[in-house]
């Protein structure tokens, strides 16, 4: 649902040794170059373009493992604000 977002951002923020077109929706982003530092500046940059905040315990590898993985954990943040 967020994918198209989430690539532009990752291609603003990300700084990935690939190119994220180049990236299928389940590819492993540390595997195309996202390290701990762009994994916080993404992190950052997803928060105020979604303007949420990532909790705690979605603050791991496996949410920013992969776009579907990103895309999961903002759909599920999404819909927790709106109950």
């Amino acid at each position: 649902m967020h994918k198209t977002q989430i690539r532009e951002i990752l291609l603003a923020h990300g700084r990935l040794s690939v190119h994220v077109e180049s990236l299928a929706d389940e590819s492993d982003l540390y595997d195309a170059g996202l390290t701990s530092l762009m994994t916080v500046n993404l992190l950052l940059a997803l928060e105020d373009h979604f303007d949420i905040e990532f909790p705690d315990h979605m603050l791991s590898r496996r949410t920013f493992q992969s776009i579907n993985a990103l895309s999961d954990a903002i759909s599920e943040i999404l819909s927790l604000r709106e109950q």
